[in-house]
């Protein structure tokens, strides 16, 4: 597989400059060029991560949005992703599938999910805010293995005789 390169066309005011992305077309032959708007930019997360990311974007006019503000965005974006990720791969389980058998209980079941993700989460914001860092930075797989270690051993304690 090759890798598209974009060619610099021009820099523009905000850092972010426009070039041309040309991919190969149908038989080889070469497809129209695309302009577009790259911009380089980091991530200060409070990790040690110098890597640089490169974003592209086809809004190729720094006035109609800013890259400092494309670049936060599409960190932002990621946040829904990594949410996704957490209920489908560590908390669901990579190969589970739901059980229901009625569309009404696949519901139940969906819900359920949910309503677990929501108490994790909820558990990390505290501990974040009680930690006084970035929710952010709070690991979901650890959070998750905290709360099924507690409900494993609450289940060891026998009901109370009062």
């Amino acid at each position: 597989m090759s890798t598209m390169k974009p060619r610099h066309l021009e820099t523009l005011a905000d850092g972010s400059w426009l070039a041309e992305l040309s991919a190969a077309g149908n038989a080889g032959r070469k497809a129209q060029p695309l302009t577009i708007r790259v911009i380089d930019y980091t991530i200060d997360d409070g990790r040690h991560n110098d890597e640089p990311y490169r974003l592209f974007t086809t809004i190729c006019d720094p006035t109609e949005v800013s890259a400092v503000d494309l670049a936060a965005t599409y960190t932002e974006r990621w946040e829904i992703e990594s949410a996704f990720d957490e209920l489908k791969t560590h908390q669901r389980g990579p190969r589970t599938v739901l059980r229901s058998k009625s569309p009404k209980l696949v519901l139940q079941e969906i819900w359920g999910h949910l309503c677990c993700h929501y108490a994790i989460r909820t558990l990390m914001w505290e501990a974040a805010d009680n930690a006084g860092v970035d929710p952010d930075r709070v690991s979901f797989v650890t959070a998750l293995r905290i709360a099924r270690r507690s409900i494993s051993v609450a289940r060891d304690f026998p009901p109370s005789s009062h």
